[in-house]
């Protein structure tokens, strides 16, 4: 452990280094000056900065006394837990009262008292070592705490995520839209949303394997999941190859342009189907329902009526879209 000691007498500085060094304490770093001092402990330039666990500092000194530059030493944030010990020549209780107020944990009078000086240097010294250890135990329990908040984070994600597709899954959906409903009813606004599925896809899973239609699955969701272009707009996997997207505060006409953008960027990726009916490569089918949210609703309507837009558009072929309005 290392002890700075501050005095402004070198005769001084070198009787407390050699009855240190004598009973096994070898590094001692010496100041003969406050300014020297704050030097060496960081508070002039930080790159300069030693690891100090004990100062040993004389009250009298020129310029900067001993009392001024433990108050400086004590409002410091990186130093205020280093232990001070005053080395004074006077007794009155006055000026002990002032050192313990400046932030000093102890005081040691002069001419000095080699077993007394001991005594007071290894109670500042464990003190220290408490101190130190109470730090790394208060950051190890914060790394603790900030570790388990983050996987808590990402357990929560985990939760709310499709394990294949990597977007929202229905226990999402079911949450997030009874909120966005309650928003639109309190709004007096309107809320869209869109469902739609892969055209022929057990027949896509007969022909290329269920890998490959892992593979078109997380295309398809990526993708469009990525065409919603507001923040409260999300995309999530509704179940098989069915899924859902919420349009918050979009009216049908709004809602019809981003299910025409989900065809069309379905149709660009080109994925091959070749046993498909409907086209040679995969397409999607897509229902949209638009309403008021009010009162006298339950939220499952408006997924009744998309419902229902969805299996209208597999009755037209497929590869296409119908739209219905709540009322």
């Amino acid at each position: 452990m290392t002890i700075l000691i501050v005095d402004d007498s070198e005769d001084q500085l070198l009787v407390l280094k050699a009855i240190l060094n004598e009973k096994g304490y070898k590094n001692i770093l010496l100041a003969d000056s406050a300014d020297k001092a704050f030097e060496l402990i960081g508070l002039r330039d930080k790159k300069r900065k030693k690891d100090i666990d004990l100062i040993l500092m004389d009250i009298m000194m020129p310029d900067v006394d001993g009392l001024e530059a433990c108050l400086k030493i004590k409002k410091n944030e990186e130093l205020k837990d280093i232990p001070i010990i005053m080395v004074t020549a006077k007794k009155e209780a006055d000026h002990l009262q002032s050192a313990f107020q400046a932030g000093a944990v102890d005081y040691i009078t002069k001419p000095i008292n080699v077993t007394e000086l001991l005594a007071r240097v290894h109670s500042a010294l464990r003190l220290k070592m408490e101190i130190d250890s109470r730090k790394e135990r208060e950051r190890e329990l914060t790394e603790m705490a900030e570790q388990l908040d983050a996987a808590n984070k990402k357990l929560t994600r985990m939760s709310y995520l499709d394990g294949l597709t990597d977007v929202p899954n229905r226990r999402y959906f079911e949450e997030v839209f009874a909120r966005e409903w309650k928003n639109a009813i309190r709004e007096n606004g309107f809320l869209s949303i869109i469902m739609f599925d892969i055209d022929c896809f057990k027949a896509y899973n007969d022909t290329y394997g269920h890998l490959i239609g892992d593979d078109c699955l997380k295309k398809i969701a990526k993708t469009l999941s990525s065409a919603l272009k507001r923040p409260r707009d999300f995309l999530c996997r509704y179940g098989g190859e069915e899924f859902i997207a919420v349009l918050p505060d979009t009216d049908g006409k709004g809602a019809f342009e981003v299910a025409n953008r989900f065809l069309k960027k379905t149709k660009n990726l080109k994925i091959t189907h070749k046993t498909s009916p409907v086209s040679k490569n995969v397409t999607i089918s897509i229902g949209v329902a638009t309403i008021k949210p009010d009162r006298k609703k339950k939220s499952n309507f408006l997924i009744t009526e998309v419902d229902k837009a969805l299996y209208e558009a597999k009755q037209s072929g497929r590869n296409c879209i119908k739209i219905v309005c709540g009322s």
